[in-house]
């Protein structure tokens, strides 16, 4: 993100931090592979444990995937002692989530004192094919 300066390392550290406590990102073998202020990438493999009847991931597991991308992504632009909730969130399902690997990606569209605005995108990623196959709206609530 342009508009926003660059991440400080006890901010880098406090995110590393807590996403290692996140059990449900550890269940669903989700790891942290970028972070800067305002935007978080997220990724994960496909498993059987992970997917519906079509053996497409669920829907269910990709909108927590980028629930936690846009919600770290928020917590990014928040003080240090600040944390963040998600209070909404919409997911457009665009296209089944049939790959090898999957990216969520979570972005700050606006950050606010009483409402953090993020859009989430999940990439379907089979080979070097990438695929958007969703989409979220989430708004955050700072928690202190």
């Amino acid at each position: 993100m342009d508009h926003f300066p660059p991440l400080e390392a006890a901010a880098t550290e406090r995110i590393h931090a807590s996403f290692a406590k996140q059990g449900a990102m550890t269940t669903l073998g989700a790891r942290l592979t970028h972070l800067a202020r305002g935007q978080v990438h997220l990724c994960f493999d496909w498993a059987p444990a992970l997917t519906q009847q079509h053996g497409f991931i669920h829907a269910g597991m990709m909108a927590t995937v980028l629930d936690s991308a846009c919600g770290y992504a928020g917590l990014s632009v928040m003080p240090l002692e600040a944390g963040v909730l998600s209070i909404e969130f919409k997911i457009n399902l665009l296209a089944p989530a049939k790959g090898q690997s999957f990216r969520c990606e979570g972005v700050v569209l606006k950050p606010g004192r009483t409402i953090v605005v993020t859009e989430g995108r999940a990439y379907a990623i089979d080979g070097d094919q990438e695929k958007l196959v969703a989409s979220m709206n989430c708004n955050l609530w700072p928690a202190e």
